[in-house]
């Protein structure tokens, strides 16, 4: 995804209801994971279901550069031979991470403890976020890093050549920084322990433990504590990606703001650390339910059905739930919007600091369209319009930001008037089959050149 790429206006409309079945991509967060533990590890990785979102395809280009060999077969298979822990080869060019926070981040954490230099980047919304809080710690394992002011991208990091190992204690809940922290950890000698004080989604933590490192999780004082055990050699896996939750968010919001709709989203997985949007919704009185529970890869996934929920009430969403749905606050926002009363959310400064400021971006477009919204520095609160009342008709801007774009693409299905987007280009990044899963469902979802 270029930062230089021409906008694509989009704009969506109320249309009948949704029915049918919404096959989402594979989960973002486990795709990024499974290439870079697969090229870490010694052997071949066969992974499936993999997102090829654009987001995900740079962090497999970013592995191929560090030296590991990455193919697809036509079916979709994705090969890893990695090359072991400690045995990043130094790129020969600048690792270009498009909008993907997470790739970067974790990439850097993955290389910090190398005796290797890497120069990475972004497009224009990734090199206006801070990574001081990922490349802060990762000075303590001994590497260097050197970037625009304000910590931001393009950056040089400098890998430790004589690595130690950290305790660390993550000031603000991040799965982000957490994870850098234990893919540095791989190569520092000893263990590493990173504490956090609310328990962020432990992707990382469940993927480490199946390539075989050792990792003990346990509840402290502080929180939870995670420790692992440096220089392991990891052992390749064969990983299939469940379908991401987060992808699954829209078509399920969609489903119960527009009247008359029965949607069936199959096979996702529910984490108990990436699931609480969908147990928001339940207590707003969403008609959301769980189907054929069961387990795959470790994770647990069940299919979700939705059904238009008129009825809907606005909630004081538990701040400790906040790490499971932090990617889901913007659409939860236009589903508050359908709501009765107000639905307030607190302790998200985390939105400030995505690939926009979420909550800036939302309450923007949320006024633009004729819905009341309060918000702070860590909170904010949607007063709803009640169901079918949303007056809508506004254009609103995405900010080169994926999940800004389909939520009010999906507001504008259940909307008084049309809702428009300055530019959907983005959505590519984490869901390239967003418009057609849409459209399929019956949703006017469409470009436009206005």
């Amino acid at each position: 995804m270029s930062g230089h790429a021409a906008p694509v206006p989009m704009i969506s409309t109320a249309q009948g209801p949704l029915t049918g079945q919404a096959h989402v991509p594979g989960d973002k967060s486990i795709s990024h994971r499974a290439l870079i533990l697969g090229a870490l590890s010694v052997g071949e990785t066969r992974i499936t279901g993999l997102l090829e979102g654009e987001d995900v395809l740079d962090t497999g280009r970013a592995m191929r550069a560090f030296g590991a060999e990455v193919a697809r077969d036509e079916d979709g298979t994705w090969h890893m031979h990695g090359v072991g822990v400690g045995g990043f080869a130094e790129p020969d060019g600048v690792i270009d991470c498009g909008n993907s926070g997470t790739g970067v981040r974790l990439i850097m954490g993955a290389m910090a403890t190398s005796p290797i230099t890497a120069t990475f980047t972004g497009d224009a919304s990734l090199n206006a976020r801070p990574m001081a809080r990922v490349t802060d710690p990762l000075a303590q394992f001994g590497a260097c890093t050197y970037g625009r002011a304000g910590g931001r991208l393009p950056m040089t990091v400098v890998g430790a050549a004589d690595p130690v190992p950290v305790r660390y204690t993550v000031p603000v809940p991040s799965a982000q920084v957490k994870s850098a922290l234990l893919l540095a950890g791989l190569n520092a000698p000893g263990e590493t322990v990173v504490i956090e004080a609310a328990a962020t989604r432990d992707h990382t933590e469940r993927m480490l433990a199946g390539f075989g490192a050792e990792i003990a999780v346990r509840d402290v004082a502080e929180g939870r504590e995670i420790t692992l055990t440096g220089r392991p050699e990891l052992r390749p896996q064969d990983i299939v990606v469940p379908r991401d939750p987060s992808s699954a968010a829209f078509p399920v919001c969609a489903a119960l703001i527009v009247p008359g709709s029965d949607v069936l989203v199959p096979n996702i997985g529910l984490n108990p650390t990436r699931a609480g949007l969908f147990y928001t919704l339940q207590d707003m009185g969403a008609d959301l339910t769980f189907e054929n529970m069961r387990e795959e890869g470790g994770e647990p996934v069940a299919d979700l059905r939705a059904k238009y929920s008129p009825d809907m009430h606005g909630i004081e969403v538990p701040p400790e739930r906040a790490a499971s749905m932090i990617d889901e606050y913007p659409v939860l926002s236009v589903v508050a919007a359908n709501a009765t009363g107000a639905t307030v959310m607190r302790g998200v400064a985390e939105l400030r600091v995505k690939e926009s400021d979420r909550i800036a971006a939302m309450a923007t477009g949320l006024r633009a369209a004729g819905v009341e919204v309060e918000d702070g520095p860590d909170w904010w609160i949607v007063h709803g319009c009640g169901a079918g009342n949303v007056p809508g008709g506004a254009q609103a801007a995405s900010h080169l930001d994926h999940r800004i774009a389909m939520s009010f693409l999906v507001m504008g299905l259940a909307s008084e008037r049309p809702m428009r987007v300055d530019d959907g280009a983005p959505i590519a990044t984490s869901f390239p089959v967003f418009e057609p899963l849409m459209t399929g469902l019956g949703a006017d979802i469409r470009r436009s050149g206005a």
